[in-house]
């Protein structure tokens, strides 16, 4: 023996208009959203979420050929030549070789340097 069931009603698949999908999209990625949330008030997943701000974005993305306005600026004002402070560290090595590192140089810069010296 079979069974078979008839469902009627409105469709299951919705059709989303665009102002709608915009609407959810901000509510969703607006600051302090989250997205599941977002997704569960409107019943909708939170894979067709994302799969619609991949496509507004592949959207906004611009093509190679359009334009960007140029933006003509004077010449900057002559700047004073600025005096270089003296090195901090000066590390000098065998055959004349001198390594000098300045007070400003990032740490994470100077340690390595120092460690490729060792």
């Amino acid at each position: 023996m079979s069974h078979s069931s008839l469902i009627t009603g409105p469709e299951r698949r919705r059709r989303w208009h665009d102002d709608e999908k915009h609407a959810i999209l901000v509510a969703a990625f607006s600051p302090g959203a989250v997205v599941v949330e977002v997704a569960r008030q409107y019943e909708i997943s939170t894979s067709l979420i994302y799969k619609w701000r991949s496509e507004a974005m592949a959207m906004a993305t611009r093509t190679p050929g359009d334009f960007v306005p140029a933006v003509i600026v004077e010449d900057p004002p002559e700047t004073k030549a600025t005096v270089q402070p003296a090195p901090a560290i000066v590390v000098e090595l065998a055959g004349g070789v001198r390594v000098t590192i300045g007070a400003s140089a990032p740490v994470s810069m100077v340690s390595a340097t120092l460690r490729a010296l060792r």
